[in-house]
């Protein structure tokens, strides 16, 4: 299995402070991983590299081959927008808008049809077991509502990478169960790979492997497949 994003030797410093320093993953297609480590570890400013949302001052990440930091601001943009999906510890939905108009906010950003945008929007709140939210507003429903619905958003564009950054953190441990099968089980069947920051052994149960990043580095619990 061949890595569709991966980092190598990644070193990142906010001032005189380091938060990597020669981090490397790599992770495949379907795959679920689990960055794991204490507070202050670099572990979102790992996530963050990834995603092309922060630059590594040295290293290389790519995704399907290319190297992240070679593209433009416009480019990386672009890359958040259609490939990867993004998945907040609060969701980050839009208040404004009912839960479907969430959902199909980023194909309407690629100037995908209203009613085409609403098809694939309701097929995924029904997906994730949603669909009789989609009228309502995200001040009107559950957290963990709230949080299928964040995922929906984050599939519906056929993302070929999801970011969960502590997707459960704000709720109980039933609801957030119930996110992390939907969110798992939604991604290995479209083959999407789930890079997961948590620090609860729970949820990282539902990651097929573990990364542990300590001081700026990490350690891989297992390697991909040859």
């Amino acid at each position: 299995m061949s890595a569709v994003i991966e980092a190598d030797g990644v070193h990142k410093a906010f001032g005189p402070t380091t938060a990597l320093a020669g981090a490397s993953i790599a992770v495949a297609a379907g795959e679920v991983v689990a960055i794991m480590g204490p507070s202050g570890s670099g572990k979102s400013t790992l996530l963050h590299c990834l995603a092309g949302i922060v630059r590594p001052d040295k290293g290389v990440v790519k995704f399907d081959g290319r190297d992240i930091g070679a593209l433009s601001e416009r480019q990386r943009s672009a890359l958040r927008r259609t490939r990867f999906g993004f998945v907040f510890q609060f969701g980050q939905l839009v208040p404004e808008l009912t839960c479907l108009e969430n959902v199909t906010l980023p194909l309407r950003l690629e100037r995908v049809g209203g009613r085409e945008a609403r098809r694939r929007a309701a097929e995924w709140l029904d997906r994730l077991e949603v669909a009789d939210v989609a009228g309502k507003r995200p001040g009107e429903v559950s957290g963990g509502q709230g949080q299928r619905v964040a995922v929906a958003r984050a599939l519906v564009t056929g993302a070929r990478v999801v970011f969960a950054d502590e997707p459960t953190g704000a709720l109980d441990s039933l609801n957030g169960e119930r996110v992390m099968r939907l969110l798992t089980t939604a991604a290995r069947e479209t083959g999407a790979a789930v890079i997961l920051v948590t620090h609860e052994a729970r949820v990282a149960a539902y990651a097929d492997r573990e990364v542990i990043v300590r001081d700026g580095f990490t350690r891989d619990l297992a390697e991909i497949p040859a």
